[in-house]
């Protein structure tokens, strides 16, 4: 199997987990407050990966850090951001505006200082497959609206923009720049003498991101929230997947892949994470996926197939890369 076909494998079952714990973790949030349960996943993933890659404190420099903790403080704001919005929005505007993150990467890509030096600017199929995700979110995501008087049309209910909303735009913001900051940290860095210098291996970037971000929630939970932690199953349950599989291993993963997938490749599949939600709740909440929502699933797939209909897009794995 070549690199190229796991790395695809791979982050698929990423955004499946992360699709799939959505019940769950719904669930959870019964007996948790939501920015206590993202302290606990990200300091429970940094305490499993700092034990599985303790070989790798030795030979961290200075830049490591650095790089690690400009990541983990997009992933913090990502977080924070889409858990406070959520608070003022509804979740169908909310699951709308944090799917502005697959348009948001061709557009900060577009910016010659935030690319790779050997990567090139998203070319024509890249924004024609993020704007076919994007609308597949939009009809996951969200509610028809009645039309207007005399118009054949039906409109999407956004309603007036709010705090929330503003709040969940910072959101898929920071995620975006997490996408894009990892994939050029993991690339090679100029330096001052021109020469390049080699690129952060995955294994310390996913681990120190993780527990900069950790750091981070640490600190501001107190001041954002009033901690609340009944230590149900389901909630026990919820923390432990979430920490294990969707932070330590799918933050591994990702750093992994990003050293040869372009971040709006990332990007286009991560817009597939809704119809993983919407799988799971068939399956164990009998709720179905109507023809709008179908459509979605369908319209993202075909966002997908036309990003990778031409060559353009770097999809190889450069000489030199570490396998997983």
């Amino acid at each position: 199997m070549s690199r190229s076909l796991r790395a695809h494998l791979l982050l698929f079952a990423v955004v499946a987990a992360w699709g799939a714990s959505f019940v769950l973790v719904k669930n959870a949030f019964r007996d948790i407050s939501p920015m206590l349960f993202n302290f606990l996943r990200m300091a429970i993933a940094f305490l499993v990966l700092a034990i599985l890659y303790r070989r790798e404190w030795r030979s961290m420099r200075r830049r490591t850090l650095a790089a690690g903790a400009m990541v983990g403080l997009f992933l913090f704001l990502g977080y924070e951001f889409q858990s406070a919005g959520l608070r003022l929005t509804t979740p169908s505007k909310s699951a709308f505006l944090t799917g502005l993150t697959v348009v948001l990467v061709p557009m900060l890509a577009v910016v010659p200082a935030l690319r790779r030096s050997d990567a090139p600017a998203p070319r024509w199929n890249t924004w024609m497959g993020a704007l076919l995700a994007f609308a597949g979110i939009v009809l996951l995501t969200t509610q028809p609206a009645l039309p207007a008087a005399g118009s054949a049309f039906t409109f999407i209910d956004l309603g007036s923009f709010s705090l929330g909303d503003g709040l969940t735009l910072g959101c898929s913001l920071a995620f975006a720049l997490h996408i894009i900051a990892q994939d050029r940290i993991l690339g090679a860095f100029p330096s001052p003498q021109g020469a390049e210098e080699a690129a952060i291996p995955f294994q310390q970037l996913a681990v120190l991101q993780v527990g900069f971000s950790a750091l981070a929630m640490g600190i501001a939970e107190p001041f954002l929230e009033k901690p609340r932690f009944h230590p149900s199953p389901t909630a026990v349950l919820a923390v432990a997947v979430a920490s294990i599989l969707c932070t330590a291993a799918a933050f591994t993963i990702q750093s992994w892949v990003q050293q040869f997938l372009p971040p709006t490749h990332l990007a286009l599949i991560y817009a597939f994470e809704p119809v993983f939600a919407w799988f799971t709740s068939l399956l164990f909440l009998g709720q179905g996926m109507g023809a709008r929502a179908a459509l979605g699933a369908l319209s993202i797939l075909a966002g997908i197939a036309a990003a990778q209909s031409f060559r353009g897009l770097r999809t190889t794995s450069p000489e030199g890369i570490p396998s997983l």
